[in-house]
């Protein structure tokens, strides 16, 4: 029997950070934001939006976003910080979630414990915002990063499940920070998410106790591979920037490295993922879209 060929879909986490349209990657004709995504979307198939992580979308700038691609791109979503339990910044809340805030808490800096109903407006708006992306066929997945303190535990698990029930028709990728749902119950958890149609997100990122090192495994048709650099130093230090803290160039060797990982990527129980979104994170400078661009050649060359 033929083996499945396995659609590769390689970019970066963002295409407009700061320390990115400081160097060449960029023509420098190519000056506006419709030109940059433009651009981004000749040289790759897919991306990260990672703004959606520290404000809310809009349904505008998604209805952009479709019309400034071609057909076969594909937009990975970064939930709402609030979403998965992070700590919002205040001045980034939309009115309606204002106007439930107490006056002490429209005075903090960021919002750290949200209303349930603030919660429940804000995964209604996040949902609604993507409806253009949808539409189009060009939503890949809705990404949940949760925080390292997201603990294997009923209610977390339960939190997990209510994710799914309030975003019922997107493909949702699971990243934990937490070593909890990992090692001696890796088995249990991929299973878990496997059962909910949940897809697991695997990461390469620095070696430290506290860091999860995760097996490279699908749980259904769709495999998400999340590369954030092995910068331990940076990883634990207060950063000006996430492009700091993801501040590492892979080497050819370890890109060869991972590439083998992700062929190797099998589905739990059997079976190659159909899809596999490789996404660099190392978001610093042009190492992602370099590192990204080498990975295409070694991945879609097999």
């Amino acid at each position: 029997m033929a083996r499945m060929r396995t659609d590769y879909r390689i970019g970066t986490a963002s295409w407009t950070d700061p320390t990115l349209l400081a160097t060449n990657f960029y023509p420098s004709a190519v000056e506006t934001a419709e030109q940059r995504l433009r651009y981004y979307a000749r040289c790759f198939d897919t991306v990260e939006v990672d703004s959606t992580y520290y404000a809310l979308p809009s349904e505008r700038n998604a209805a952009l976003w479709v019309e400034r691609t071609p057909a076969r791109f594909r937009f990975n979503i970064k939930a709402y910080g609030m979403l998965t339990g992070h700590a919002a910044e205040v001045r980034s809340l939309p009115k309606a979630i204002k106007a439930m805030l107490s006056p002490e808490a429209l005075e903090e800096e960021r919002l750290r414990q949200p209303p349930a109903a603030a919660v429940d407006l804000a995964f209604e708006m996040f949902r609604e915002a993507l409806d253009p992306l949808r539409a189009a066929g060009k939503l890949g997945c809705v990404l949940l990063q949760f925080p390292p303190w997201f603990t294997m535990r009923a209610e977390n698990e339960a939190y997990v499940e209510a994710c799914r029930r309030r975003l019922p028709d997107d493909r949702l990728a699971v990243e934990f920070r937490h070593a909890s749902w990992l090692g001696p119950r890796a088995s249990q958890t991929l299973a878990w998410l496997a059962a909910r149609d949940l897809a697991f997100v695997n990461t390469d990122a620095p070696s430290a106790p506290s860091i999860p090192q995760t097996p490279f495994v699908a749980t259904g048709p769709v495999a998400y591979v999340r590369l954030h650099g092995r910068n331990r130093e940076a990883w634990f230090r207060r950063a000006e920037s996430a492009a700091q803290r993801f501040k590492y160039l892979y080497s050819d060797v370890e890109l060869r490295e991972c590439a083998g990982r992700i062929r190797e990527l099998r589905q739990v129980g059997d079976g190659a993922a159909g899809t596999v979104y490789v996404i660099f994170n190392n978001c610093y400078a042009d190492y992602g879209v370099r590192n990204a661009q080498t990975m295409q050649g070694l991945l879609r060359g097999v």
